[in-house]
Protein backbone atom coordinates (compact mmCIF):
# COMPACT_ATOMS: atom_id res chain seq x y z
CA UNK A 1 0.00 0.00 0.00
CA UNK A 2 1.21 3.52 -0.74
CA UNK A 3 1.72 6.16 1.93
CA UNK A 4 -1.44 8.08 2.90
CA UNK A 5 -2.00 11.65 1.82
CA UNK A 6 -3.79 13.79 4.40
CA UNK A 7 -6.58 15.82 2.82
CA UNK A 8 -7.10 17.67 6.08
CA UNK A 9 -10.02 18.16 8.38
CA UNK A 10 -9.74 21.77 9.51
CA UNK A 11 -9.20 25.14 7.96
CA UNK A 12 -7.96 25.35 4.40
CA UNK A 13 -5.00 27.44 3.29
CA UNK A 14 -7.17 30.57 3.35
CA UNK A 15 -8.12 30.05 7.00
CA UNK A 16 -11.76 29.19 6.21
CA UNK A 17 -13.28 26.50 8.41
CA UNK A 18 -15.74 25.59 5.66
CA UNK A 19 -19.52 25.36 5.56
CA UNK A 20 -21.47 23.69 8.36
CA UNK A 21 -21.81 19.89 8.02
CA UNK A 22 -25.63 20.19 7.86
CA UNK A 23 -25.41 22.60 4.91
CA UNK A 24 -22.85 20.37 3.19
CA UNK A 25 -25.12 17.30 3.55
CA UNK A 26 -28.13 19.31 2.32
CA UNK A 27 -26.29 20.33 -0.84
CA UNK A 28 -25.19 16.76 -1.59
CA UNK A 29 -28.74 15.43 -1.07
CA UNK A 30 -29.48 17.30 -4.32
CA UNK A 31 -26.80 15.26 -6.13
CA UNK A 32 -28.23 12.00 -7.48
CA UNK A 33 -25.79 9.12 -7.06
CA UNK A 34 -25.64 5.48 -8.01
CA UNK A 35 -25.93 3.00 -5.16
CA UNK A 36 -23.21 0.47 -4.44
CA UNK A 37 -22.44 -2.00 -1.69
CA UNK A 38 -18.82 -2.43 -0.64
CA UNK A 39 -17.81 -5.71 1.02
CA UNK A 40 -14.64 -7.09 2.60
CA UNK A 41 -13.71 -10.33 4.34
CA UNK A 42 -12.33 -10.17 7.85
CA UNK A 43 -11.21 -12.64 10.48
CA UNK A 44 -14.76 -12.66 11.90
CA UNK A 45 -16.45 -12.99 8.51
CA UNK A 46 -17.74 -10.59 5.87
CA UNK A 47 -18.63 -6.93 6.38
CA UNK A 48 -20.37 -4.56 4.02
CA UNK A 49 -21.97 -1.17 3.71
CA UNK A 50 -24.03 0.87 1.26
CA UNK A 51 -22.06 3.60 -0.49
CA UNK A 52 -22.97 6.44 -2.82
CA UNK A 53 -19.40 7.73 -2.98
CA UNK A 54 -18.17 5.15 -5.52
CA UNK A 55 -16.21 6.69 -8.35
CA UNK A 56 -14.17 5.60 -11.32
CA UNK A 57 -10.71 7.13 -10.94
CA UNK A 58 -8.81 5.88 -14.00
CA UNK A 59 -9.16 3.30 -16.78
CA UNK A 60 -5.43 2.61 -17.12
CA UNK A 61 -4.73 1.23 -14.64
CA UNK A 62 -8.35 0.51 -13.66
CA UNK A 63 -8.76 2.38 -10.38
CA UNK A 64 -11.87 3.13 -8.31
CA UNK A 65 -12.48 4.96 -5.08
CA UNK A 66 -15.05 5.15 -2.30
CA UNK A 67 -15.29 6.82 1.08
CA UNK A 68 -15.83 5.15 4.45
CA UNK A 69 -16.28 6.72 7.87
CA UNK A 70 -13.62 5.79 10.42
CA UNK A 71 -16.55 5.44 12.85
CA UNK A 72 -18.20 2.74 10.73
CA UNK A 73 -18.37 -0.77 12.17
CA UNK A 74 -16.91 -1.92 8.82
CA UNK A 75 -13.87 0.37 8.97
CA UNK A 76 -11.52 -1.91 10.97
CA UNK A 77 -12.05 -4.75 8.48
CA UNK A 78 -11.79 -2.53 5.39
CA UNK A 79 -8.65 -0.92 6.84
CA UNK A 80 -6.97 -4.34 7.02
CA UNK A 81 -8.43 -5.85 3.83
CA UNK A 82 -6.26 -6.55 0.81
CA UNK A 83 -9.32 -6.88 -1.47
CA UNK A 84 -12.84 -5.42 -1.53
CA UNK A 85 -15.99 -6.37 -3.41
CA UNK A 86 -17.72 -3.48 -5.20
CA UNK A 87 -21.34 -4.10 -6.18
CA UNK A 88 -23.42 -1.83 -8.42
CA UNK A 89 -27.02 -2.29 -7.27
CA UNK A 90 -29.90 -2.56 -9.69
CA UNK A 91 -33.31 -0.95 -9.43
CA UNK A 92 -34.65 -4.25 -8.05
CA UNK A 93 -32.33 -4.11 -5.01
CA UNK A 94 -33.67 -1.28 -2.89
CA UNK A 95 -34.24 -3.70 0.03
CA UNK A 96 -30.64 -4.93 -0.20
CA UNK A 97 -29.36 -1.34 -0.20
CA UNK A 98 -31.44 -0.63 2.91
CA UNK A 99 -30.10 -3.71 4.75
CA UNK A 100 -26.48 -2.73 4.07
CA UNK A 101 -27.23 0.88 5.12
CA UNK A 102 -28.78 -0.16 8.45
CA UNK A 103 -26.51 -0.04 11.48
CA UNK A 104 -26.44 -3.21 13.58
CA UNK A 105 -28.12 -5.40 10.93
CA UNK A 106 -26.84 -8.92 10.16
CA UNK A 107 -26.23 -7.92 6.57
CA UNK A 108 -25.10 -11.32 5.30
CA UNK A 109 -27.93 -13.36 6.89
CA UNK A 110 -30.79 -14.63 4.69
CA UNK A 111 -32.36 -13.36 2.56
CA UNK A 112 -29.00 -11.88 1.46
CA UNK A 113 -27.49 -14.30 -1.05
CA UNK A 114 -23.71 -14.17 -1.42
CA UNK A 115 -20.62 -16.26 -1.98
CA UNK A 116 -16.87 -15.96 -1.68
CA UNK A 117 -15.56 -14.63 -4.98
CA UNK A 118 -12.15 -14.02 -6.53
CA UNK A 119 -9.40 -13.12 -4.06
CA UNK A 120 -11.71 -14.07 -1.17
CA UNK A 121 -13.96 -11.03 -1.58
CA UNK A 122 -17.60 -11.51 -0.52
CA UNK A 123 -19.78 -11.16 -3.64
CA UNK A 124 -23.52 -10.47 -3.54
CA UNK A 125 -25.84 -12.35 -5.90
CA UNK A 126 -28.08 -10.64 -8.44
CA UNK A 127 -26.30 -7.28 -8.64
CA UNK A 128 -26.16 -5.30 -11.89
CA UNK A 129 -22.36 -5.41 -11.96
CA UNK A 130 -19.45 -6.14 -9.64
CA UNK A 131 -15.72 -5.64 -9.34
CA UNK A 132 -13.10 -6.98 -6.98
CA UNK A 133 -10.46 -4.39 -6.14
CA UNK A 134 -7.02 -4.76 -4.58
CA UNK A 135 -6.71 -1.97 -2.02
CA UNK A 136 -3.98 0.38 -3.23
CA UNK A 137 -4.29 3.32 -0.81
CA UNK A 138 -6.18 4.59 2.22
CA UNK A 139 -6.22 8.38 2.12
CA UNK A 140 -7.19 10.34 5.27
CA UNK A 141 -10.03 12.75 4.45
CA UNK A 142 -11.57 14.35 7.54
CA UNK A 143 -13.59 11.78 9.50
CA UNK A 144 -13.46 9.39 6.52
CA UNK A 145 -10.90 7.50 4.52
CA UNK A 146 -10.84 7.52 0.75
CA UNK A 147 -10.11 3.98 -0.37
CA UNK A 148 -8.46 3.63 -3.77
CA UNK A 149 -8.55 0.14 -5.26
CA UNK A 150 -7.16 -1.45 -8.43
CA UNK A 151 -9.86 -3.53 -10.16
CA UNK A 152 -8.64 -7.11 -10.68
CA UNK A 153 -11.86 -8.99 -11.53
CA UNK A 154 -15.43 -8.13 -12.46
CA UNK A 155 -18.66 -8.83 -14.30
CA UNK A 156 -20.90 -6.17 -15.91
CA UNK A 157 -23.67 -8.53 -17.04
CA UNK A 158 -26.15 -8.54 -14.13
CA UNK A 159 -29.85 -7.66 -14.34
CA UNK A 160 -31.64 -4.36 -14.00
CA UNK A 161 -31.32 -0.66 -14.52
CA UNK A 162 -29.56 1.54 -11.95
CA UNK A 163 -30.70 2.21 -8.41
CA UNK A 164 -30.20 5.88 -7.52
CA UNK A 165 -30.05 7.79 -4.25
CA UNK A 166 -31.42 11.35 -4.17
CA UNK A 167 -32.89 13.59 -1.48
CA UNK A 168 -32.45 10.88 1.17
CA UNK A 169 -34.33 8.13 -0.69
CA UNK A 170 -33.85 5.45 -3.33
CA UNK A 171 -35.14 6.03 -6.87
CA UNK A 172 -35.37 4.32 -10.25
CA UNK A 173 -35.09 5.84 -13.68
CA UNK A 174 -38.40 5.96 -15.57
CA UNK A 175 -38.71 3.36 -18.31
Amino acid sequence: MTAPIDLGSGSDRYGDAGVAPALFRSVFRRHAAGVAVITAMGADGPVGFTATSLSSVAAEPPLLSFGISVGSSCWPTVAEASFVGVHILGEHQEALAAVFARSGADRFAPPTAWSVGPYGAPLLDGVSAWLVGRVAALVPAGDHRLVIAHAVAGDPAGPGGPLLYHQGDFHRLPH
